[in-house]
């Protein structure tokens, strides 16, 4: 494995500090691209929203043009990858064993590594904790990733892969590292960002390439869905078989009409 930090490539001894904030407190963001044979996907989008939760964490404005040329690195010093994920890390730096931020400036490291590529179709887990739509940290995709760790836990231990959290008002929000789109009498909605769902890069390219409503949808909702699916950075659009212990026919239509959309559309538009 080679990771950047901090502008020098690297091999997997690479180390932060351990007064690093990311590390003592959570405090920072991240981004995971889709790394397919030697080429990532949405590299614009992602550092886009990269920028947002920094800023909106309260961390300095991270270097595009830096962490785009620590991407280029990475992708070819390692680039036998048949598909994998791309994590870029921007934390708040070296900092007091406290909430206070340090003076040191932020750690950037970038990492590539191969995974199995997601199952056709999956099941999810309805958990008993919420997503807090009024979080100082709604809408951010932080490095504080506890709850999500516990929620996807719990989901394995029921036979899931993905845990989705309704919000502190009832309605439904997403799952751990995925965004979620059910069918209503044939028309394809997904929760608001209102509801403390990340603003997925996969989910909005849906809403563009495919169309959709964004919606609020009260939890019950869920069990009366004719279709499910989640989109994510690499399941890309998995329909669900079962939701808790309900069974539902996947991937249904409108599902694999979607599927085929983005498959076409990211396809010939890979920095869409």
């Amino acid at each position: 494995m080679r990771i950047w930090l901090n502008g020098a490539l690297l091999d997997d001894e690479a180390a932060v500090s351990p007064l690093d904030h990311g590390l003592t407190t959570g405090d920072g963001v991240f981004e995971t691209l889709k790394l397919e044979n030697g080429r990532t996907f949405a590299v614009r989008r992602h550092l886009d929203r990269l920028v947002r939760s920094a800023v909106g964490l309260g961390l300095p404005t991270p270097d595009v043009a830096a962490i785009e040329a620590g991407i280029d690195a990475v992708v070819a010093a390692d680039p036998g990858i048949p598909f994998g994920r791309l994590r870029i890390t921007y934390t708040g730096g070296v900092s007091p064993l406290s909430s206070d931020r340090g003076t040191a400036g932020p750690t950037v490291l970038i990492a590539s590594q191969q995974i199995q590529r997601p199952a056709a179709t999956s099941a999810i887990v309805t958990v008993p904790w919420v997503r807090n739509e009024r979080s100082a940290v709604a809408g951010l995709k932080t490095t504080s990733y506890a709850e999500n760790v516990r929620a996807l836990a719990y989901a394995k231990e029921r036979g899931g892969s993905e845990a989705i959290f309704a919000n502190t008002i009832g309605n439904l929000a997403e799952g751990t590292g995925s965004n979620i789109f059910c069918v209503y009498d044939g028309e394809l909605i997904t929760p608001t960002l209102d509801s403390g769902a990340l603003a997925g890069v996969t989910r909005g390219l849906v809403l563009e390439w495919f169309g959709g409503v964004e919606r609020d949808v009260p939890m019950e909702m869920l069990a009366e869905a004719e279709e499910i699916f989640l989109t994510s950075t690499t399941r890309d659009v998995q329909a669900i078989h079962r939701a808790d212990t309900r069974i539902l026919t996947a991937p249904g239509t409108i599902t694999s009409q979607v599927a085929k959309v983005f498959t076409d559309c990211s396809a010939t538009n890979p920095n869409p």
